[in-house]
């Protein structure tokens, strides 16, 4: 399958095309023995945007955010991040995975969670972080708490904000909202985008997800079934900031959800796609 770009009309925010590239995906591959789990992604992940890789179950998405975050070594391929290739995990990259019940450790309060990753720092400039990373995903107050005193979605608000703590240029997020219900799920998209907008990192989100995809992306990746390669990289431009219902109602989020859906499910009618 032949990569290709789809522009959808931007009618506010500044689409992806011809950003600078933040992060560059060079034709990565990864196999487990016999098997060929990712087959030659070629992407560009445009800088203080927010891009969205989506793709059916079982298509690699989660090993390519590994292999773009340095924790696994692609089969063949490279990655660079702002020109260099990655070799091991870059300084200026963060990552917020899916399970944060299993990544808080629940032995300690909220701050002490946050402050983990950034322990070396001076205390002065680590309080500081902390502080500021509590106030930016709306836990003030939470602060003495222990996660298994706190609901999914605060949890997950704990685990984003020790990602900010250390500042990072790029911020990868694996599945984020999946273990938490629809509300939950919402408030957090929200969260991510004012955060986004206020901090100006680049983000690079990865689900399964159709709506969360178009709701939250500059642009999205699409990634065919397995072994997945790029069906089409779509530019969004939908005005932000954004909101669930006005958003979500508007023919440009249909058209470009229906694009997507018929993407991924390529056997859909029509009707199907527009009522999914």
């Amino acid at each position: 399958m032949t990569d290709t770009t789809h522009t959808t009309g931007a009618t506010g925010a500044t689409g992806a095309v011809g950003a600078v590239p933040e992060l560059q995906l060079d034709g990565l591959s990864k196999s487990y023995g016999d098997n060929l789990a990712v087959r030659s992604i070629t992407a560009s992940v445009p800088a203080h945007k927010i891009t969205v890789i989506v793709g059916p179950s079982g298509c690699g998405k989660s090993t390519l955010l590994r292999m773009i975050s340095g924790l696994d070594k692609p089969t063949s391929g490279s990655t660079a991040f702002k020109g260099t290739p990655v070799n091991g995990v870059p300084q200026g990259l963060a990552m917020v995975f899916q399970d944060y019940s299993r990544s808080l450790f629940p032995w300690m309060r909220v701050a002490k969670n946050i402050a983990f990753p950034i322990k070396d720092l001076p205390a002065e400039e680590r309080d500081r972080r902390v502080r500021e990373s509590i106030e930016a995903v709306g836990l003030a107050g939470k602060e003495h708490l222990y996660p298994w005193q706190m609901s999914g979605g605060m949890q997950q608000r704990v685990a984003i904000a020790r990602a900010l703590a250390s500042q990072p240029e790029l911020l990868l997020m694996d599945e984020p909202y999946a273990s938490v219900d629809a509300q939950t799920r919402a408030d957090l998209e929200d969260l991510l985008m004012t955060i986004q907008t206020n901090l100006g990192i680049t983000v690079l989100v990865v689900t399964h997800d159709i709506d969360e995809s178009v709701y939250l992306a500059d642009q999205i990746v699409v990634l065919s079934k397995p072994p997945s390669v790029v069906a089409e990289v779509i530019d969004v431009g939908l005005e932000r900031p954004r909101d669930h219902l006005k958003t979500k109602t508007s023919e440009e989020f249909i058209d470009i959800r229906a694009r997507v859906t018929a993407l991924l499910r390529p056997s859909a009618t029509a009707e199907e796609i527009r009522n999914t």
